[in-house]
């Protein structure tokens, strides 16, 4: 391989593909041919531009006068290589041969240059504006990179730094971070765009490759290079989190006033590097916690900033920025996801898996708590919808024993006997609230204090529940023998109202149920609080069915007293035998007539109906212990998402809808009574007809007129097709293709789906507390009395005590600084005080720790098996250069170290002679 200069390499070049192209350059060089190049000599003017002389001899007597069209395609054509010759046209020879020497690995040459030579500029720049450590840390030569850093006026560490993380050169950053630009550690953690007070960085617009916000350690974890991202956090460096999007502060107003795009760029920029698994290994100490808290973040950022929001039917291909993929906020998200299942993938026993579920539980553990009731990290799963993590088979393995706890044996028996059990526990249900009542921690207690077979116990009190609603109902599945224009009393003076009102045995069980659901609600909202409970629809719907159903018995009540009412007046002022005798006031009378005389707004009336929605509700109750069954779990799973996609489409039916039924309705308003039938007449009549359309109930003739009014007939007939095809076959076909989605989707990840439904079902009985269903829950048992005592004592003798500390500290007349301080933070200052002089780590520590350990370690082998092997050709390419030019070194050091030798011993073999007249003159 010989050595060329670089001015050889970037000599100026002319070819032309066509004429035009020719003639073209003509006319810019005052019709100087290509070919004649040879006599015209190239001068560089003062802004880098070539201008050409001359000879006085090919001087042309005509010039040609251009147009203005020519004149402007003229200055777009500056030369070859226009776009990069403003650059390095200053260069000198000397500097030439510096930069070859430093980009091609020149190790003596580099060494000689920079011991020799003083008016060296090592900081000169190539065409392309980087200068030799650049070129030296870009080309993998790590000998010439730390020739080069000796030197104290160096600039551009900065850049080089970054060019180093990007490619990957461990020992180079290494070498890098030991210059004493990086002494204090203020460059690691601020963005070359904060530090324009020096040379650094390059701070021109086109002088850089990387993006002015981005600093080391953000680029290290954009790049996945954990040795990097060690060495930097050790360094002290630190990726700071952006504030708030909504933020005000002076700072976010004046980026977000400069420079908006600049603005979000910096802040994906920051969340890329946090979201890095390289930075959640290595500098959280809770990675897994740090981990979920972010991608719930992100996920609130993909909805904010929808620019940045990956849509789920988009190429897996993402456009390049600055050389890296471009991830969004929604990717990012995934991303932390990804990060904590695989950590959960890397658990080799119990303890670990244990660890990752629960986090750090040594504190709940010393308060009493029951590491059952615990498992944080996986309710944060849930809540943030971390899917994988939550049907990981090590996390469905400890879910799956907490949810069996006190039932050996029953996980591996039969179908058969665990539906014996469950009709055991139903029918035996009250016998055995009454053994928990009186003994809750014998060995009855502890089995019903089983997740599963609390499950089983609030499942088989819902179904007696249902059972009833349909007993209440069983006695008009022949008929009924009473019309609606029809009364039937027990006794001649009794109201027949007081018959239809009285609350049947059955109905006063019902009221029990709804009673006991509704105290267990009102438990759960007091123990989860409005925000959280609201936040799952399960219970919103349980709200509402229970709130109806009071409503429902409220105004059966309320119609009940007004009966009673009504039959006391008779008992008191009739004395009549019967009342078809005696004339009544219309307020009592009215409660003596037949339904087909009641008001609309009766108050029986209203309790039926409100009564009717409450049992399609309880109904639809069942749907929430389906996920239990792998069967039936998927299928409620797509029916859920089946109805966010019909609310979804209801927005646009809806608008359709209105839009065609205020049409109709005012284009056959004046039309009442003159049309075949009373369809578009009145607004209620628009509705049905158009509403019954859809399913093809509504005859064509709706739009017929009595009338020879064509022109409104035909338009009616117009739009009455118009919306027919319009719903018909595009908003029906539309859902029929969203739901075909939704349940496909399902279908793809029916597993993941299922699991993740099945544990947000068996999470909600893990905790401690509502042991007996309702309506065996109302009745407070002797062990709920006693807790309540125990807490009691306990809150009054925590407060003696503080009161006796404040007198001894004399702070009885000011507020205590104790009282900042609950009894539990109190504990946990306690706990930790021994480990936190020794300074040793926690167990969850040291296990997540190991963790982390093993995870890093992966990471990098799987980067090891996927690399391709042209970088390490490249690198042997690059030794081999360097190499080379070494031994050149030493073979032209031997040569003349042979020549000098062979001079001497020449010179030893053959003296001189002597002159003779120097001889006769001594």
């Amino acid at each position: 391989m010989s050595m060329k200069g670089r001015g050889s390499k970037y000599q100026k070049r002319v070819s032309f593909s066509e004429d035009e192209d020719e003639q073209c350059w003509k006319e810019e060089n005052g019709g100087v041919d290509a070919h004649h190049l040879k006599s015209v000599s190239t001068v560089s003017d003062s802004s880098g531009y070539n201008r050409y002389n001359m000879k006085s001899s090919d001087t042309f007597p005509h010039r040609r006068m251009t147009l203005p069209r020519e004149k402007g395609r003229r200055q777009a054509i500056r030369g070859p290589a226009f776009m990069f010759n403003a650059r390095g046209s200053s260069l000198t020879a000397e500097e030439e041969r510096f930069l070859d020497a430093a980009e091609y690995g020149n190790i003596p040459v580099v060494r000689k240059m920079l011991e020799e030579s003083p008016t060296l500029n090592v900081n000169c720049v190539d065409y392309m504006g980087q200068n030799g450590l650049q070129l030296a840390v870009g080309n993998e030569h790590l000998e010439v990179t730390e020739l080069l850093l000796r030197r104290d006026n160096l600039a551009r560490v900065g850049d080089a730094l970054l060019l180093a993380i990007s490619k990957g050169y461990v020992r180079i950053v290494e070498a890098l971070l030991g210059h004493p630009s990086f002494a204090g550690g203020e460059r690691l953690t601020r963005s070359p765009c904060e530090l324009q007070d020096d040379d650094f960085y390059s701070y021109d617009e086109d002088g850089t490759r990387f993006s002015p916000d981005i600093t080391p350690i953000i680029l290290a974890a954009h790049c996945q290079k954990y040795e990097v991202v060690h060495m930097l956090l050790m360094k002290g460096a630190r990726i700071e989190r952006p504030h708030d999007y909504f933020c005000k502060c002076a700072d976010c107003t004046e980026k977000q006033r400069k420079d908006s795009f600049s603005h979000s760029r910096s802040r994906i920029n920051a969340y890329r590097g946090l979201a890095s698994p390289a930075y959640l290994s290595l500098s959280s100490e809770d990675p897994v916690l740090t981990a979920l808290e972010l991608s719930n973040e992100l996920v609130k950022l993909a909805n904010i900033e929808k620019e940045f929001k990956d849509k789920k039917n988009r190429n897996k291909e993402t456009s390049q920025h600055n050389g890296f993929f471009l991830n969004d906020y929604r990717k990012l998200s995934m991303q932390c996801k990804d990060f904590v299942v695989g950590v959960l993938d890397l658990c080799r026993d119990t303890e670990e898996v244990e660890a990752i579920l629960n986090g750090d539980i040594s504190t709940e553990l010393e308060e009493g708590r029951h590491h059952r009731s615990l498992l944080s990290r996986v309710k944060l799963a849930i809540k943030y919808e971390v899917k994988k993590f939550v049907a990981h088979p090590n996390c469905q393995q400890q879910l799956l024993k907490i949810w069996y706890e006190n039932l050996s044996g029953l996980r591996e028996q039969t179908t058969a006997v665990k539906c014996l059990v469950v009709l055991v526990v139903a029918l035996g249900l009250p016998l055995l609230a009454v053994g928990y009542w009186f003994a809750p921690c014998s060995r009855l207690g502890k089995i019903l204090r089983s997740p599963f077979m609390k499950f089983v116990a609030h499942a088989a009190s819902f179904i007696i529940f249902l059972c009833l609603l349909v007993f209440n109902a069983s006695d008009r599945f022949e008929g009924i023998t009473t019309l609606p224009n029809v009364t039937v009393t027990d006794y001649p003076l009794q109201i027949f109202r007081v018959k239809t009102t009285q609350f049947t045995w059955t109905e006063i069980l019902i009221m029990i149920w709804v009673a006991g659901m509704m105290w267990s609600e009102c438990k759960e909202l007091w123990t989860e609080g409005p925000r959280e409970y609201v936040m799952q629809l399960w219970n919103v719907l349980d709200f509402g069915m229970l709130s109806i159903f009071i409503a429902a018995f409220t105004a059966r009540f309320f119609a009940f007293l007004q009966a009673m009412k009504a039959q006391k007046y008779v008992d008191e002022k009739i004395h009549a035998p019967d009342l078809s005798l005696v004339t009544l006031p219309p307020d009592i009378k009215y409660f003596t007539y037949a339904r087909d005389k009641w008001l609309p707004s009766d108050p029986q009336l209203i309790s039926e109906g409100l009564y009717a929605i409450a049992v399609v509700l309880s109904f639809s109750r069942i749907a929430y212990i389906l996920p239990a069954n792998e069967s039936f779990g998927p299928l409620q799973i797509s029916l859920g998402r089946t109805v966010k996609d019909i609310f979804k489409f209801m927005v646009l039916f809806i608008m359709v809808f209105l839009a065609f039924m205020i049409g109709m309705f005012i284009l056959y308003s004046y039309y009442l009574g003159a049309k075949v039938n009373p369809a578009f007449t009145t607004v209620e009549e628009s509705f049905k007809t158009l509403f019954w359309s859809i399913f093809g109930l509504s005859e064509v003739s709706s739009v017929v007129l009595k009338y020879d009014h064509k022109f409104i007939e035909n338009i009616g007939y117009v739009l009455f097709g118009i919306y027919n095809v319009t719903m018909v076959v595009v908003l029906l076909n539309m859902l029929i293709a969203m739901i075909n989605s939704s349940y496909q989707e399902i279908e793809d990840d029916a597993d993941v789906e299922w699991k993740f439904a099945r544990s947000k079902l068996w999470l909600s009985y893990f905790d401690n507390g509502k042991t007996l269903p309702p309506p065996f829950s109302i009745i407070p048992s002797p062990k709920s009395f006693y807790l309540c005592i125990k807490r009691l004592i306990n809150l009054l003798r925590c407060r003696r005590h503080r009161l006796k500390k404040d007198v001894e500290l004399g702070m009885d007349n000011s507020k205590s600084m104790l009282n900042l301080f609950t009894q539990s933070s109190l504990r946990m200052l306690d706990s930790h005080s021994f480990n936190s002089i020794l300074n040793q780590p926690t167990r969850y520590q040291q296990i997540m720790k190991r963790l982390i350990k093993r995870y890093v370690l992966k990471a990098q082998v799987d980067k090891e098996n996927d690399e391709v092997n042209e970088g390490e050709l490249k690198e042997i390419k690059q030794d081999i250069s360097s190499l080379r030019y070494e031994l050149l070194e030493e073979k032209s050091q031997a040569t003349e170290e042979l020549s000098l030798l062979i001079q001497q011993l020449s010179d030893k073999l053959n003296p001189r002679p002597v002159h003779p007249h120097r001889a006769n003159e001594g």
